[in-house]
């Protein structure tokens, strides 16, 4: 099909593995069927797939949300739950508190978990407010602020929490072009500075190439992975010089054969129109 590297030889040290991971709805609408994923310690990996291929579900069962019926599923070698202190999860949308300020939407995740002194927390919360640029913005409600700059908030308290592994549910979807290609510039450079292990789902194909160190195409549910694909582009990366390169577009050019591949499996595109 290509000249590209499809298959990723499984790492030595796992910050995040699934292993034959069977999962179906109670509806019975399976899902997965004997998924197999694992990501290194401190790599960035995108996971690429057409609506209902499962990208969602792979993120609430890493973090606990939801329960397989067989498999298992290990983050930095504990079995996963919603409270292990290892995994931070950033969703599509902020969920901030709409009555609390930045800074105590920040400070709100610490405050629960019972982690450092009031004034600890406040300190920890303008640290991170400070790493994702909003440091200025601390007193400020959520609907002063605009869309990027509330999604910035949300990064802000999930890294306040200091998790070695980051699962991110299309968190940039909402926003407009320019404001999701700063955010997707600001991801690199605070992965960069944590080295967190970054699970990404989008399905945006020039925002996998441009994050990730490996491209994990999904397959219509059940199929689970049709492929990997590392991506070999020099770091650090951005918008105007990353997006130019002919590597780039090679690599843009062979995720979208990858995912017209995928769709032509999927039935509903086989079923003749009324």
């Amino acid at each position: 099909m290509s000249q590209f590297q499809t298959h990723i030889r499984a790492p030595r040290t796992d910050a995040l593995h699934v292993e034959a991971v069977n999962f179906a709805y109670k509806s019975g609408h399976p899902v997965f069927s004997n998924l197999n994923l694992r990501a290194r310690q401190g790599e960035f990996v995108a996971i690429l797939g057409p609506s209902g291929c499962g990208k969602t579900t792979l993120l609430n069962l890493l973090s606990g949300f939801q329960q397989p019926q067989a498999g298992s599923l290990l983050v930095n070698g504990q079995v996963t739950r919603p409270e292990l202190p290892a995994l931070g999860y950033v969703f599509q949308s902020p969920q901030l508190f709409p009555w609390l300020t930045a800074l105590e939407n920040v400070r709100f995740g610490l405050k629960v978990a019972g982690l450092h002194s009031a004034q600890e927390q406040r300190e920890k919360a303008l640290h991170y407010l400070r790493l994702v640029g909003l440091e200025g913005a601390a007193e400020r409600l959520p609907r002063q602020l605009s869309g990027g700059m509330q999604q910035r908030v949300s990064l802000a308290r999930t890294l306040a929490l200091e998790p070695k592994v980051l699962l991110m549910d299309e968190p940039f979807a909402a926003l407009d072009a320019i404001s999701r290609s700063a955010m997707n510039e600001e991801t690199l450079r605070l992965w960069a500075e944590l080295g967190q292990t970054v699970l990404f789902i989008t399905h945006d194909i020039d925002e996998a190439v441009f994050l990730a160190d490996r491209v994990v195409v999904m397959n219509i549910a059940p199929g689970g992975i049709h492929s990997e694909l590392a991506i070999d582009l020099p770091r650090p990366r951005s918008n105007l010089q990353t997006r130019r390169l002919p590597a780039f577009l090679d690599y843009r050019n062979e995720l979208m054969e990858r995912i017209g591949d995928v769709m032509a499996q999927s039935p509903l595109l086989l079923e003749p129109t009324p």
